[in-house]
């Protein structure tokens, strides 16, 4: 067995922010870049989880994902509408890559926000922040609209 994993589930994590900021700082290490400075960006893998034998040079792969009210059409590289009676889908494999002084999109993706728990419920009394957001990642989108949360 390997020391690390291929790809993770990180359905299966209890707190995914700690190992992803652990993905971010293992790069910034690396390439001795300030970890202020480091993002991720986000591959949609076409192949199935299981098949993905190593793991990528920086970052790492993630699955375990799912969109409610929505799904990720493959053939189209995009984010579009459910099918009938499908409230929730699985996303594909994703690459979390981190990059340094990266530039965000302007076009081209929908913001999606992840939460560890399907409610969404929960905030912290000192912030009001909720304590079930995980993090935003940047699905692509043919749709011009589609743009979340920074008034595009």
């Amino acid at each position: 067995l390997s020391k690390y994993e291929t790809c993770y589930w990180i359905t299966g994590f209890y707190f995914p922010q700690a190992f992803l900021t652990g993905q971010l700082q293992n790069y910034a290490r690396k390439h001795t870049f300030p970890i202020d400075t480091v993002a991720f960006g986000f591959e949609i893998i076409h192949k199935n989880a299981n098949d993905l034998t190593t793991k990528p040079e920086d970052g790492c792969y993630v699955n375990g994902l799912f969109l409610e009210g929505a799904r990720f059409d493959l053939d189209n590289h995009s984010i579009t509408a459910s099918r009938p009676k499908e409230l929730y889908t699985e996303l594909p494999a994703i690459h979390f890559l981190p990059k340094q002084n990266r530039k965000l999109p302007t076009s081209g993706i929908y913001r999606c926000p992840v939460y560890k728990i399907l409610s969404r419920q929960g905030t912290l009394s000192t912030t009001g922040h909720s304590t079930n957001f995980v993090m935003w990642i940047e699905l692509p989108s043919n749709r011009q609209t589609c743009i979340n949360n920074i008034g595009l």
